[in-house]
């Protein structure tokens, strides 16, 4: 057996991935802890712990570079390209020198890399990062709506709460808070002492966004979503498909029709 063969089987061991994991989240907790004031000692075993968690990382990009054949490959893969700049940049140590808040920073950056090692989260990112552009449309017609409640709500509302009417954009911000039903109805209370009909103005906005454009981009996400699981699905040989297992079986059912028509005594 190669060389690449086994490391082929040593990244596509289950037990590989989970020690992996399991380093991921020890790193997680080493920076953790780090927040809070501990005594010397401990400080300095988790400067050890970083350093081996650092160790294991390089060897773990190297065993899937050494996988990969041809080795480019390995860089045309985004993960892979952004694994092996947090393992690098991880190199960098930490003291007292300028470098020092980037290193921290990307130490914890490497809670990220869990992404890239379970596929049920590599395609709950890219369905994000794919959903965005779709989205772009709603988010405008939603801020359109917003634009013309918080010209409304600025020109009604403005003498009875400057704080929170007092021009449009601060209109905006308080739309935003009534959007997400944070305590929305003491806003609609004190414009009601004034104006009692104004209940209207707030429940048909919450109608618009809360429950209708919400809904809407729920809908987009989830639609996304299902398109990346069966993106996932045909990119798996290992998955036998519903349309494969019909056409398995209408060449069955032909080939034995074929053979009873040829052989008219051999049937049952």
């Amino acid at each position: 057996m190669s060389w690449q063969s086994r490391f082929e089987e040593i990244i596509s061991n289950k037990i590989f991935e989970f020690f992996i994991i399991f380093i991921i989240i020890a790193s997680a907790l080493t920076i953790g802890v780090k927040t809070y004031d501990i005594t010397p000692f401990w400080l300095s075993v988790l400067e050890v712990a970083d350093i081996g968690i650092t160790v294991i990382f390089i060897i773990e990009i190297s065993v899937r570079f050494l996988a990969t054949h041809p080795r480019s490959n390995f860089f045309k893969n985004g993960w892979n390209i952004f694994d092996t700049l947090i393992v690098i940049v991880s190199l960098i140590p930490i003291d007292n020198s300028d470098m020092a808040l980037v290193a921290r920073l990307i130490r914890v950056f490497r809670v990220l890399r869990m992404i890239s090692i379970i596929p049920e989260l590599r395609i709950l990112l890219n369905s994000l990062l794919k959903v965005l552009p779709r989205l772009g449309y709603v988010v405008a017609l939603m801020f359109i709506i917003f634009y013309i409640y918080a010209a409304i709500g600025s020109l009604i509302f403005e003498d009875i709460n400057p704080v929170l009417w007092g021009d449009i954009s601060i209109a905006m911000l308080t739309l935003f808070r009534v959007m997400t039903l944070e305590d929305w109805t003491d806003v609609m209370y004190e414009t009601m002492a004034i104006y009692p009909m104004s209940w209207t103005f707030y429940v048909s906005f919450i109608f618009l966004t809360a429950f209708a454009f919400l809904n809407m981009l729920i809908g987009i996400v989830v639609n996304v979503l299902e398109e990346e699981h069966q993106k996932e699905r045909d990119e798996d040989p290992n998955i036998l498909h519903l349309e494969d297992v019909y056409a398995e079986v209408k060449a069955l059912r032909a080939l034995i029709e074929k053979q009873q028509r040829d052989n008219p005594g051999s049937g049952p």
